[in-house]
């Protein structure tokens, strides 16, 4: 059980605008998960697809959809985020492992279960910063489980456009210790002027040996992909239209920013991935994807003079 005290479900967190792009996720996962040649296993994720009444309805494995993989949403998407759930998987547990970090803080964490499925070395901390009724649903959901962590976990209820740095160490951060941090699908959904408090609050808070990854689209105009399979059969299918949730302020350039601060930056499109672990979305005509950038940065640890 996770023992972690809630004051409700939390479902009216899960439903509303954003918070049912978490569903969406959660239901990803869960097809990747039952996939035979899968990149990543999520064993939750499906029963918090099945507890919210909103996606109850959804699949939880491709065998469920019609047209398979053929399907733009439930085929193509659905293997993006299970994609992208490996990569990011991959670089947390690098910078655990071979790093030597234990400070995880998800930022946005939505339904993210990584403190329970990953295998983190001794002593990690894994801090999960969402909105109370996100983590509330999460709650709810796990409780029925036999779900443990592998790690400390530390979740902080509180919105990201509110202070939660003080939050952050108020719940035992320490400043002082390197870090790896993760703004999974959530830069979309904020301001420009909130993507740089957010990126110069995480530079603030990392020491030296410090590690981030984060996703962001480059894209000059989102409507330009309006009509994209992507949009129109999330919309059609399960009635989240993701053009209306993302911000369509010119986006400022975060990589760039940290490597101004002291960071080095690795930029990537997720087809990288896809042709590096054989499986996965490649690039096609009136593609969403297109834009999508996934980066991953390392703060550089100050020489000794």
């Amino acid at each position: 059980m996770v023992g972690t005290a809630h004051r409700d479900t939390g479902v009216e967190g899960v439903e509303g605008r954003v918070g049912r792009t978490a569903l969406l996720v959660a239901a990803a996962r869960a097809i990747e998960t039952h996939r035979p040649d899968s990149l990543a296993r999520d064993i939750y994720a499906e029963h918090f697809v099945l507890a919210a009444p909103a996606s109850a309805d959804w699949p939880v494995r491709i065998q469920q959809v019609p047209d398979g993989d053929a399907n733009p949403l439930w085929g193509r998407f659905a293997r993006y985020f299970g994609l992208r759930t490996r990569v990011l998987d991959d670089f947390l547990l690098r910078s655990a492992h071979e790093g030597g970090v234990r400070q995880v803080v998800l930022l946005g964490a939505g339904l993210d279960t990584r403190a329970f499925r990953l295998d983190w070395p001794p002593g990690c901390v894994i801090f999960e910063i969402d909105r109370e009724g996100v983590l509330a649903f999460k709650h709810q959901v796990l409780d029925g489980l036999p779900a443990a962590p592998n790690a400390a976990r530390v979740p902080i209820a509180v919105d990201l456009r509110a202070d939660w740095a003080a939050s952050l160490t108020d719940a035992g951060f320490d400043t002082a210790a390197p870090s790896v941090w993760l703004a999974e699908g959530l830069l979309f959904y904020l301001s420009s002027a909130a993507e740089t408090h957010l990126i110069d609050t995480v530079d603030r808070l990392s020491t030296g040996g410090s590690a981030l990854a984060f996703e962001v689209k480059l894209d000059k105009d989102l409507l330009e992909y309006r009509d994209s399979p992507l949009y129109t059969s999330t919309h059609h299918q399960i009635g989240i239209d993701l053009l209306s949730l993302f911000n369509r302020e010119k986006r400022p350039d975060s990589a760039g920013a940290l490597v101004g601060k002291g960071w080095t930056t690795a930029v990537h499109t997720p087809f990288d991935f896809s042709r590096r672990h054989g499986r996965g979305p490649l690039p096609e005509r009136n593609d969403a994807l297109a834009g999508n950038r996934w980066v991953f940065a390392n703060k550089r640890r100050r020489t000794r003079p």
